[in-house]
C-alpha cells in the first residue's frame, strides 16, 4: 500500500510513519522542515505545505491513503495562523485528495473540538462540536473536521476522523516534558479539586488505531464520515497520575491546588495581558488550559473498538514505565 502521511516527522506521525514501514508500505511524509531520521528509516520525506496544491497533487499520485497527522498546536497565538495551517491547509488537501483520486483520507482530530468548558465524563461520539472555544486552537482544527467529515464521498474519497487525548509517549515533546520541567523548578500548581478525570492515550495506540481506521475505510464502512475518541481504555484521575509519575521520577508532587474559578480569572487576565503588549509567546496560564487541568474530559472507546476494532495494544502501565525509563 503507498501511503502519504503529513507531518510524518511529528510525534504521532513519527508513529505512523514506523508502523506502515515495518509492515512493508511505501510511505511519503510530507512536512515544513527537515526530518532525515525519518527518511533514515525508508520513507520519501518531502518539504512541502500544506497549502501548495501543485506539490501535494505530484506528492498524491497513486498514494492509496493519506494520514493527515500535520496540524498548529498550542494553547496561545494568532487565530489567522491556525486558521491557515488547521482549516485552509486542510482544505487544500481535500481538494487535490479529490483530484488525485486518493481514496482513503484519515485526519487526526481533537478531543477539544468538543470541549466547552464542562466535565465530560466517559463521553461517546454523539458529544456535539462546542459552540464556543475557549482557544483558536480547538476552534480551528473543530472547523477542519467539518470539512473532512462533509468531504466524505465526494469524488470518491472516503474520510474518518479520529480524536487522540493527551498523547503520551517517548517522544512526546509537549505534555510530559512540560510538566517535568515544572515540577523541577517548583512552579507546577495543581488546579482544581483534583477529582477531575482524564483519558491518557499512548502514542503506539493512537498510530495503531489510525492504521486500524484505515485499512477497513471504504465508502460503506460503519466509521466512514464519522469521528472517534481514541484513548486508553481506562481514564485516570489527572493530578493523582501525575503525582505518581513524578514520584517515579523522584521529582515533587504538584504544589497546593489553585482553585479552579481563579485559575479562570488569572487566565481571562493573562489573555488580555498578552493581546494588550503584543506577545506571541504563551502566557502562564489561559482561560483553555485553567478548563482542561480542572475539568473531566475522558471518552468511551466501544464506538471505535464496534467500528473499527480499536483496543490499546500499550497499556497505560507500559507507557508510564517507557516514559520513566527514557527520562531516567
Amino acid at each position: 500500500m503507498k501511503c502519504l502521511v503529513t507531518g510524518g516527522g511529528g510525534f504521532l506521525g513519527r508513529e505512523i510513519v514506523e508502523r506502515l514501514l515495518a509492515r512493508g508500505d511505501e510511505v511519503i511524509s510530507i512536512s515544513r522542515s527537515a526530518h532525515p531520521e525519518v527518511e533514515v528509516l525508508g520513507a520519501r520525506c518531502l518539504l512541502i505545505e500544506l497549502n501548495e496544491g501543485d506539490a501535494l497533487r505530484r506528492a498524491l499520485a497513486g498514494v492509496d491513503v493519506v494520514f493527515h497527522t500535520a496540524a498548529k498546536a498550542g494553547v496561545h497565538g494568532s487565530r489567522a495562523e491556525y486558521w491557515r495551517t488547521n482549516v485552509d491547509g486542510t482544505r487544500t488537501l481535500l481538494e487535490q485528495c479529490q483530484r488525485a483520486g486518493v481514496p482513503r483520507l484519515v485526519h487526526t482530530s481533537s478531543p477539544s473540538v468538543t470541549f466547552d468548558g464542562r466535565d465530560h465524563v466517559r463521553a461517546s461520539n454523539d458529544l456535539p462540536l462546542a459552540q464556543k472555544f475557549l482557544a483558536s486552537y480547538p476552534e480551528s482544527k473543530a472547523a477542519a473536521e467539518r470539512l473532512v467529515l462533509s468531504a466524505h464521498g465526494a469524488a470518491g474519497v472516503s474520510t474518518v476522523a479520529l480524536r487522540p487525548h493527551l498523547l503520551i509517549g517517548v517522544r512526546d515533546p509537549h505534555l510530559v516534558p512540560r510538566i517535568i520541567e515544572r515540577a523541577k523548578s517548583g512552579r507546577l500548581r495543581a488546579v482544581g479539586d483534583g477529582r477531575n478525570e482524564v483519558t491518557l492515550c499512548a502514542v503506539e495506540n493512537a498510530a495503531h488505531a489510525h492504521i486500524l481506521a484505515a485499512d477497513s475505510l471504504a465508502p460503506a464502512s460503519a466509521h466512514a464520515g464519522r469521528a472517534y475518541f481514541i484513548g486508553q481504555e481506562e481514564p485516570v484521575l489527572l493530578w493523582p497520575w501525575i503525582t505518581e509519575l513524578l514520584s517515579k521520577l523522584e521529582l515533587p508532587p504538584p504544589r497546593a491546588a489553585v482553585p479552579a474559578a481563579l485559575a479562570h480569572g488569572l487566565g481571562a487576565l493573562c489573555e488580555l495581558a498578552w493581546a494588550a503588549l503584543g506577545r506571541t509567546d504563551e502566557p502562564p496560564m489561559t482561560r483553555f488550559v485553567a478548563a482542561q487541568l480542572s475539568r473531566s474530559h475522558s471518552y468511551d472507546m466501544a464506538p471505535a473498538r464496534r467500528d473499527f476494532g480499536y483496543g490499546e495494544i500499550v497499556s497505560l502501565a507500559q507507557a508510564t514505565e517507557r516514559i520513566v525509563a527514557s527520562h531516567r
